[in-house]
C-alpha cells in the first residue's frame, strides 16, 4: 500500500509539471478546427495559404526547438516554461487582434501569421521546458513515466482544444478564442512562478553539432515510427469517403482510446525493460496495425488496425526518448528533448505531402503502405542501435 500511495504521489507530482504541456498545447488546439475556414471562408484567402497559416506554426517549433534546449539547459527549465506561457499569451493577444483587424485582410493575416509564429516558439519552450523540469524535479528514474505523461497532456490538450474551439467560436465568434488563450496561459504563468526551480546542472556543454550527432538516429526512429500516425489522423477521413464506408470518427476514437490505455497501463514497462525492448515491441505492433489498414476491407477492420496503431505509437516517443536523453551529460539533457522531439515536427510537417502525393498516384490506400514501409524502417533502425548498445556520454 505504501509503494501504491508512492507511485500515486509521484503521478501528481509529474502531473504538476506536465500540466504546463497542457496549456501549451491546448493553446495549439482551440484554433486548430477553425482556422482553416476562417481564413478561407470568411477572410477570402487561398486554400493554400490557408494551409500555410497551419504549417508555418510547426515551422517556428521545429527551428526554435534547439534553442529552447538551450535556455532549459543554461537558464533552467522553469525560466523556459515562464517565457512559453507569456510567448503562448502573447499568441493569443495577437490572435484577439487579428480579428479586431477585420476591417484589413492584409493586417489581420500579418497579426495571424505572427500568432502562429510566437505559438510555435511558446511551444518550444513550454513543452521542452515542462518536460525537463518534471525529469529534474521527479527523478531521472521517471524519466520515462514523464515523457509518457507528457504525451498525454499533449495528445489530450488537442482532443480537447479543436471541439471547444468550434464552440466558442460559434457562440462567442472568433475573438473569443484568443481572450481564452491569453487568460489560461496567464494563469498558467502565475502557477508555474509559485513552483519551485530545480538547480541548473553547471558543466562542460556539448555542441549543439554533438548533441545533434548523438540524438539523430533515435530521432529519425521516432519521426519514421510517427508517420502511422500522421497519415491515419490525416487521410483516414478520405480514406472511408472513397470506399463509401460512414464511421471515419470511430476510426480516430479507436486510436485515441487505445493510445491513452496504452500509456497509462503500460509506461512502466519502460523502467523495467528498457526503452529499446519496450519500442521494438511497440513498432512491431504499430507494423501490424499499418499492415491491417492498408488490407482492410471494411470499416470495422480499419478501426480494429487503427487501435492496433494507437496501441503500437503510444509508448514509441517515450521509450526511445528514454534512450536518446540518457546518450547526452545532465547538463546537455534540455537541449537533446529539444533536438529529439523536432524529428517529430519535421514528420507531422513533411508526411501530408508526401502521403498525398502517394495517394495521387495509387490511391488513398497505398498512404498506409508508405505508413508500414516508414514503421518497419523505425523497427529496423530501433533493432540496429539495441544491438549497438551505444555507451552514455557523461561529459
Amino acid at each position: 500500500m505504501q509503494t501504491s500511495a508512492a507511485q500515486v504521489a509521484n503521478t501528481l507530482r509529474i502531473v504538476g509539471y506536465t500540466a504546463f504541456t497542457f496549456v501549451v498545447y491546448l493553446s495549439i488546439g482551440l484554433p486548430l478546427a477553425i482556422l482553416p475556414p476562417h481564413v478561407h471562408l470568411q477572410m477570402g484567402f487561398s486554400a493554400a495559404l490557408a494551409g500555410l497559416v497551419i504549417g508555418i506554426q510547426y515551422i517556428a517549433t521545429f527551428l526554435s526547438r534547439p534553442w529552447a534546449g538551450h535556455i532549459s539547459d543554461r537558464s533552467g527549465a522553469k525560466v523556459a516554461v515562464l517565457w512559453g506561457m507569456g510567448i503562448c499569451a502573447v499568441s493569443g493577444a495577437l490572435l484577439l487582434g487579428a480579428d479586431l483587424l477585420h476591417f484589413s485582410p492584409g493586417l489581420s493575416m500579418t497579426a495571424l501569421i505572427a500568432s502562429r509564429l510566437t505559438l510555435g516558439v511558446g511551444e518550444s519552450l513550454g513543452s521542452t521546458g515542462s518536460t525537463l523540469w518534471g525529469i529534474s524535479a521527479i527523478g531521472q528514474e521517471h524519466t520515462a513515466r514523464v515523457i509518457g505523461f507528457n504525451g498525454i497532456s499533449t495528445y489530450g490538450a488537442i482532443a480537447l482544444g479543436a471541439p471547444l474551439g468550434v464552440v466558442l467560436e460559434s457562440r462567442f465568434g472568433f475573438g473569443s478564442i484568443g481572450i481564452v488563450t491569453v487568460v489560461v496561459c496567464l494563469v498558467s504563468l502565475f502557477f508555474a512562478t509559485a513552483k519551485a526551480a530545480v538547480p541548473v546542472v553547471h558543466g562542460e556543454p556539448l555542441s549543439f553539432r554533438s548533441v545533434l550527432g548523438l540524438v539523430a538516429p533515435h530521432g529519425v526512429a521516432l519521426a519514421l515510427g510517427g508517420v502511422g500516425y500522421s497519415v491515419l489522423a490525416t487521410f483516414v477521413t478520405l480514406f472511408y469517403a472513397s470506399r463509401h464506408w460512414d464511421g471515419a470518427a470511430l476510426c480516430l476514437t479507436a486510436f485515441g482510446v487505445a493510445f491513452v490505455l496504452a500509456r497509462i497501463l503500460f509506461i512502466h514497462a519502460i523502467p523495467r525493460f528498457g526503452g529499446f525492448p519496450v519500442a521494438i515491441v511497440c513498432l512491431t505492433v504499430e507494423s501490424i496495425g499499418t499492415l491491417i489498414l492498408w488490407l482492410a476491407g471494411s470499416p470495422w477492420t480499419a478501426a480494429i488496425a487503427a487501435a492496433l496503431t494507437g496501441f503500437g505509437f503510444s509508448l514509441v516517443f517515450p521509450s526511445i526518448g528514454v534512450e536518446a536523453v540518457q546518450r547526452v551529460p545532465e547538463q546537455n539533457r534540455g537541449s537533446a528533448l529539444g533536438v529529439y522531439t523536432g524529428f517529430s515536427d519535421v514528420s507531422f510537417f513533411l508526411v501530408g505531402p508526401a502521403a498525398g502525393a502517394i495517394i495521387g498516384s495509387f490511391g488513398y490506400a497505398s498512404a498506409f503502405l508508405f505508413a508500414l514501409i516508414c514503421v518497419a524502417a523505425a523497427l529496423g533502425i530501433v533493432l540496429v542501435l539495441a544491438q549497438r548498445g551505444l555507451p552514455v556520454r557523461h561529459g
